[in-house]
Parts: structure tokens; C-alpha cells; sequence
């Protein structure tokens, strides 16, 4: 039998796994993503003179008077240098670092990009957004369902917003990013707490779901936002970038499903999700939805395996998994208990409960065990199981996909 030689990217390693072509489950995509050699400054500042369905570059739109709040999404790779990028196009509008505000959400990464910025740039202000604060709301409408909305207030107030985000396929919103990184989770408590533990009715990455329909209408309350869109490319890379006004959000998504979103036709027995980049900023959350994407499309009862050099460190939802025998009783406690990881920890327990777990990253055995995964060690363990696989499916960067079993 002949076979095909894979490179696979784990963490900032590179695994080589080798395949039966006739055996192997193809991927259905319609772009590939590459680790493009455009580096993400010149992408954003084509991206910022080339808006979506706008004539005219973004700083025509803002004047030198105008207080600016950008709402940031602090996943996003390359943080600092976008960041930076957007502050000097706005400078060349003669809008000075000390007339923007970064709005950033509650339990974020600890701001370390602050450091990657430019010494011109020193004058900016952060804000934390607080949903227990008050005074740092503001009432902005109601909904056409009769939610009151109440906003972060430097948002509400701001003459310009823009919104720095990512693209991703969500278990809660369907999609992240965009309208979602400012509703709800620049809401006040109350209005987060009602959305805790809601995974949208339909597969994630799925167009039409509450939760996003209600951020979508909060936006045109708001008024005209301007928002930046990121779409990952392989590992830390960015493969597009999609600036415009609200339109402009829909165009974003479509972008990322051409790279993102995949089809197969049959149903695999072993599944090999790979995750890479920087395993520093790898989160749980991030394996669970690597774990998810493999779990839609496995066999009951056959085999996923997730790759990566990470030990991201495990909240709430994740400590009370390591605590439970059976994943059959992890998602009454998860309901009862609403910790912040909850969607992480839902996701890990569904796919707990359909396929066999394995397990290769930095966590000890022990925590891969009390995770309901037979821990891996090496490149070798992994051949093994994909030898003895009927149809394998190989998932390159698999917490940023989407995969279908095509309809017959």
C-alpha cells in the first residue's frame, strides 16, 4: 500500500504522521490555509485604506475632535502590532493616543500586550470593563424582545468605536467576534448571567442564533461601529483581515467559513486533533473546542486524539471534570454550578461521552486520566493509532474548525 508523509504542527513543533491515502477521510474545503508571508501590519493597513463596501480609507471617517474607544479582543495573535497599526491610522486623522480608550472585558489575559506598543503610544488609556460597576454602564435602548440594554459606558459615550476582533466558531454565539465582543460581554452581570450555560441550539458556526441576533441589534443601536475582523490563518499566523462598518460583518464571516468550515464523506473511527501556536497561549477552552470539532463527525465509540505542548491551566469547570468517575455526571453539576469555563467543560464532557479520549500534551498523566483521556507521549504512539485506524481523519489546527459529515 502506498502512503503520505504529514507535517502537522503541534504547539510550535512540527509532527510528521504518516497516512494511507486510500483509508485517509479528506477534508472538503474551499480555501486552504497557508501560513501567508504578509506580515500582519501590511495586511491591516491595506485592510484600514480598503474598508468593505467603503470608498473611502477609515480615517475619513473620524475626525481630530473625536473620542475614540476600541473594543479589544485579546486573543488575537499579534495583538500589540494590530493595535499599534490602528492607533497610527488614526493619528494620521490627527486623533492623538490620549483621545483613545482600549475596552477590553472582565478575566482577560492580564494585558501583557500593553508592552508591545510603541513609547508614542504611552498615553492611551485601558479599561477593564466592570459588569458589577454602576457607574460604568449606561442604559443605551431596548430590545425588541424588552431587554433594557445596559452598555459599558466609554462605548455608549465614545464619538467612534471600533472593534478589533476575531473570527471564530462559537458553542454559545455560533460566531465570535465582532458585534459578540462587545454584546454581551460588555453588558452588565445580570445580562451575562443570562446567557451562561445557553449553547445555541444548533452546531456552532451554524448563521442564525439568538444570542448573536440580540448583539447584532444592540450594534445598531449603537450606532456605526467600525469593525476590524481578523482571519486566522495556520498556527499564530493571520491569513485576511476584513475592516468596514456593519455590513462588513457578514463578508468577515464568509471568509472565515472558506477556510475554516469543511465537509467530509465518511465517518471516521479515529480523529487527530492538532492544535498549534504558541502553547503559552494555549487555554483549555481551546482543547475542548479541538475536542468538539472531532467529536461532531467520530464514530460512536471510536477514537479522538488531541495534540498539543500546552499545560493550560484548568479553571473551575475543568477541576470539577478531574473530580466526577463519569462524564454522564458532569453536566447537572456544570448547570447547578455555572462556573466561567462552563462551555469549555460542556464541550470536553460531550465528547467524553461518545468516543475514547487520548491525550498528548503537557499536563501529567494523572490529569489526563482524571480529564477521561489515556494519556500519549510521543510521535510513535500516535502512528500507532492511526495505523491500526479504518478511516482517519487528520485535523490541522482543529480548535479553529468546523467539520460535516456531507449529506448523502
Amino acid at each position: 500500500m502506498s502512503s503520505n508523509s504529514l507535517d502537522l504542527g503541534v504547539g510550535l513543533d512540527t509532527w510528521t504522521l504518516t497516512t494511507r491515502p486510500e483509508t485517509a477521510v479528506r477534508l472538503h474545503r474551499k480555501l486552504t490555509p497557508t501560513r501567508t508571508g504578509t506580515s500582519p501590519g501590511e495586511l491591516l493597513r491595506n485592510a484600514l485604506e480598503q474598508p468593505f463596501g467603503f470608498n473611502s480609507p477609515l480615517r475619513s471617517a473620524v475626525t481630530a475632535e473625536d473620542r475614540v474607544a476600541i473594543v479589544l479582543d485579546e486573543q488575537l495573535p499579534h495583538i500589540g502590532e494590530l493595535l499599534a497599526g490602528i492607533i497610527a491610522h488614526l493619528g494620521s486623522a490627527g486623533i492623538q493616543p490620549a483621545a483613545i480608550t482600549v475596552v477590553v472585558p472582565p478575566n482577560g489575559s492580564g494585558n501583557t500586550w500593553i508592552d508591545d506598543l510603541p513609547d508614542e503610544h504611552a498615553d492611551i488609556r485601558l479599561e477593564i470593563h466592570d459588569t458589577e460597576d454602576r457607574n460604568k454602564l449606561a442604559y443605551l435602548a431596548t430590545t425588541t424582545d424588552e431587554r433594557r440594554v445596559y452598555l459599558n459606558r466609554t462605548i455608549v459615550d465614545a464619538d467612534f468605536v471600533l472593534v478589533l476582533s476575531g473570527r471564530r466558531f462559537d458553542p454559545t454565539l455560533g460566531y465570535s467576534g465582532a458585534e459578540a465582543t462587545m454584546f454581551p460581554v460588555l453588558s452588565d452581570a445580570e445580562t451575562l448571567a443570562s446567557f451562561v450555560g445557553k449553547f445555541t441550539k444548533k452546531p456552532p458556526g451554524t448563521k442564525t442564533h439568538d444570542i448573536r441576533e440580540a448583539a447584532a441589534e444592540v450594534t445598531w443601536m449603537l450606532g456605526m461601529p467600525f469593525f476590524v475582523q481578523v482571519i486566522s490563518g495556520l498556527g499564530d499566523t493571520i491569513q485576511e483581515i476584513v475592516t468596514g462598518l456593519p455590513p462588513s460583518t457578514s463578508e468577515g464571516i464568509v471568509r472565515h467559513e472558506a477556510y475554516w468550515r469543511s465537509t467530509i464523506d465518511i465517518q471516521p473511527d479515529l480523529v487527530i486533533a492538532a492544535i498549534s501556536g504558541d502553547p503559552k497561549k494555549t487555554t483549555f477552552l481551546h482543547f475542548a473546542q479541538a475536542i468538539a470539532a472531532a467529536s461532531r463527525v467520530v464514530q460512536p465509540g471510536g477514537r479522538i486524539v488531541v495534540l498539543s505542548t500546552a499545560t493550560p491551566r484548568l479553571e473551575e469547570g475543568a477541576e470539577l471534570i478531574r473530580q466526577i468517575d463519569e462524564p454522564d455526571n458532569v453536566p447537572s453539576i456544570l448547570k447547578k454550578r455555572k462556573p466561567d469555563d462552563w462551555p469549555a467543560a460542556a464541550l470536553w464532557t460531550m465528547a467524553a461521552k461518545k468516543a475514547h479520549l487520548f491525550l498528548a500534551s503537557g499536563f501529567a498523566d494523572e490529569v489526563s486520566e482524571e480529564l477521561f483521556a489515556t494519556p500519549l507521549h510521543s510521535v510513535a504512539e500516535v502512528q500507532r493509532l492511526l495505523d491500526a485506524a479504518e478511516h482517519p481523519l487528520i485535523l490541522p489546527d482543529a480548535h479553529k474548525m468546523m467539520v460535516e459529515l456531507a449529506e448523502a
